[in-house]
């Protein structure tokens, strides 16, 4: 038994050393990937800004509409989807809108029928859940 002992060959300081710092780099890598990737997921955001707000037709009748212009501030581009609230009433879109990122688009809000003077609570909801709203006036007489 004592010769089975005596035989038996550990590894050098040295070597045992570099095998953990090897270990130890390959790891860190494989975690600043992951959190790499995470970040870039969540950088991206959709941002916006109403530009402008249009209302078309003539006052008073259930055809006349509102126009959105919308910029996109982000990093991505977005959709809006075709649903879209005034003041808590729902109204469909004909098409959803998609946004590059930079860009802007018109928005057509269908069958309002805005009255002169009037103050519109407008949301529109973006497909990733994001909710532009804004509040804005008919013109008046």
């Amino acid at each position: 038994m004592r010769k089975l002992l005596k035989s038996k060959k550990a590894l050098s300081p040295v070597v045992a050393a570099i095998i953990l710092i090897a270990v130890t780099v390959a790891v860190s890598i494989a975690v600043a990937a992951w959190m790499g990737a995470l970040t870039f997921t969540f950088m991206k955001t959709e941002q916006f800004n109403v530009a402008a707000v249009n209302f078309q037709g003539p006052a008073g009748q259930s055809g006349n509409h509102i126009n959105m212009t919308i910029q996109n501030t982000g990093t991505s581009s977005f959709t809006i989807s075709t649903a879209a609230k005034v003041n808590g009433v729902t109204k469909t879109l004909a098409a959803q809108v998609t946004i590059a990122a930079g860009g802007s688009s018109y928005v057509d809000i269908p069958s309002v029928g805005w009255n002169n003077g009037q103050t519109y609570n407008i949301e529109l909801l973006t497909t990733q859940g994001t909710k532009i709203a804004y509040i804005s006036s008919a013109p008046g007489t």
